[in-house]
C-alpha cells in the first residue's frame, strides 16, 4: 500500500491586493530545540512588543520528536508542522502559513539575535526588497567550527557571488528578511541547507534590491545538525547546477581551444619545448576538441532548459536566441562536416594515387574524423535547440 505525500506548500496565491493585517512574521524552522525555542519565540514576541510592531512568531515544526511544538505553542508562537524532513521544507511551509508583510526569518538554536528584528524591518522600510545579516566580523568565539569559518562559508560566498554577481558577504547567514509579496517571483524550491544558497540566487537573478548589515553570531544551544561535507557539498551541486555558463559552457570552451591548439600543432609540426609532435599529439588534441564541443552542446541546451521550461531569465541566452536561429547552426554543423569530407577524400585521392599502396596521412585522417564528428554534434544540437524551444506558455502562465 503506498502512502500519499502531502503537497508542497504553494506560495503562488499570495494575494498582494489587500494590506495584510501584521506588518512581520518572524519564522522559526525547529526540529528538536526544546532546550532553545522557547527562548527564542519570547525574545522575538518581545522584540514586536516593545518597538510597537505588528507581528507574529510562526514556528514550523519540522516533525520533531521532542516537546518543541508544545514549548513553542505554549510561549505564544504559532505552529505549522511539517513532516517532510528538511531546512528548506520547514522554511517553504512557514512561509506559506505567514500572514505578516514581511518575513524575518532565523534559526532556533539561538545562534541569531532576535533583538536585531527591528533593524531587519528598517531596511525593508527603507526599499530593500531581501536583507540578509553577515556574520563574518562577528562571530563569538565557539560559535562557527574553523572549517566552516575560514574555508566553506567563504569558498561557497565566493563562488556565488562569482556566478552570479550577487555581492553579499555571507551568503549562507541563516538571518534575513524579505517582503512576502516577492515569494512569487523567487520560485524558491529547494527542500534541504541549500534553500539558503537558492534565496540568495534568485533574488539575483530577479534583480531584487539586496542589502545586509553586521550582525552577531553566537554559540548554538544544544546538538548541530549541521553535516559539514553533505550539507557543503548540496550547496556547491546547487550552485553548479543553477550556472550552466561556468559547468558547462567555459570547461566546453576551454577543452575545445585547447584540443583545437594541440592539433593545429601537431597537424602544422611546429616545434614546441625543443620538438616536434605527431600522431599521438593529434590524437589527443582531436579528442579534447571533439569532448569541448559536446560539453557546450551540453551546456546551451541546459540554458534552453532554464528558460523554456524553468521559467528562469537568462539574459545571455535571449541574447544568443535573438542573433541565431536553426538554420545558422545548421550551416555550420553542415560546412564543418562538409570540410571534414572534402579532407577524407583528399586522403582518399593520394592514396590512389600511388597506387592503393602505403598511406602515411595518419594525422589528416584523424583531422578529418574529428571535423565530421564535431559538424554532426552542432548539426544536431541545432534541431535539439530548436526542438526545446518548440515549447508554447500553457493558458494562464506569466
Amino acid at each position: 500500500m503506498s502512502t500519499l505525500q502531502p503537497s508542497p506548500p504553494s506560495l503562488d496565491r499570495l494575494d498582494d491586493s489587500d494590506e495584510p493585517e501584521l506588518i512581520v512574521s518572524v519564522v522559526i524552522p525547529c526540529l528538536n530545540e526544546e532546550a532553545n525555542i522557547e527562548r527564542c519565540v519570547t525574545t522575538a514576541l518581545a522584540v514586536l512588543s516593545e518597538h510597537g510592531i505588528p507581528g507574529e512568531v510562526v514556528v514550523a515544526d519540522n516533525a520533531s520528536e521532542d516537546r518543541s511544538a508544545a514549548l513553542a505553542a505554549a510561549a505564544g508562537a504559532r505552529v505549522i508542522h511539517e513532516p517532510r524532513r528538511g531546512y528548506g521544507s520547514a522554511y517553504l511551509a512557514g512561509f506559506a502559513a505567514a500572514r505578516g508583510r514581511y518575513i524575518v526569518m532565523g534559526d532556533a538554536d539561538l545562534t541569531y539575535d532576535f533583538r536585531e528584528i527591528p533593524r531587519f524591518v528598517a531596511h525593508l522600510d527603507e526599499g530593500a526588497e531581501l536583507v540578509m545579516g553577515d556574520r563574518m566580523d562577528q562571530i563569538h568565539p565557539g560559535a562557527m567550527p574553523w572549517l566552516h569559518r575560514y574555508v566553506g562559508n567563504p569558498v561557497l560566498t565566493g563562488i556565488l557571488n562569482v556566478f552570479f554577481r550577487t555581492g553579499v558577504s555571507d551568503a549562507h547567514c541563516g538571518m534575513r528578511a524579505l517582503r512576502r509579496d516577492v515569494l512569487p517571483r523567487l520560485d524558491l524550491r529547494t527542500t534541504g541547507m541549500e534553500f539558503a544558497s537558492e534565496m540568495v540566487i534568485r533574488a539575483s537573478k530577479e534583480k531584487l534590491k539586496i542589502s545586509e548589515f553586521p550582525i552577531e553570531y553566537h554559540p548554538r544551544g544544544g546538538e548541530s545538525k549541521l553535516s559539514s561535507f553533505r550539507d557543503g557539498w548540496r550547496h556547491l551541486r546547487f550552485l553548479l547546477v543553477h550556472s550552466p555558463t561556468y559547468l558547462f559552457m567555459l570547461p566546453g570552451a576551454i577543452m575545445l581551444l585547447l584540443g583545437a591548439l594541440i592539433s593545429a600543432v601537431a597537424l602544422l609540426q611546429i616545434n614546441v619545448f625543443g620538438r616536434e609532435w605527431d600522431l599521438h599529439t593529434m590524437v589527443a588534441g582531436s579528442l579534447l576538441m571533439i569532448v569541448g564541443v559536446q560539453i557546450v552542446a551540453l551546456g546551451l541546451c541546459a540554458h534552453a532548459y532554464g528558460t523554456y521550461f524553468m521559467n528562469e531569465k537568462d539574459p545571455w541566452f535571449d541574447r544568443m536566441r535573438a542573433r541565431f536561429r536553426l538554420e545558422h547552426g545548421l550551416i555550420l554543423g553542415g560546412l564543418t562536416t562538409f570540410v571534414g569530407f572534402v579532407v577524407a577524400a583528399a586522403i582518399v585521392i593520394v592514396w590512389i594515387q600511388r597506387g592503393f599502396g602505403q598511406l602515411s596521412e595518419e594525422r589528416l585522417a584523424v583531422l578529418a574524423a574529428a571535423l565530421v564528428i564535431t559538424g554532426l554534434q552542432i548539426f544536431f544540437t541545432s534541431f535539439l535547440l530548436s526542438i526545446l524551444g518548440l515549447r508554447r506558455r500553457l493558458p494562464g502562465e506569466h
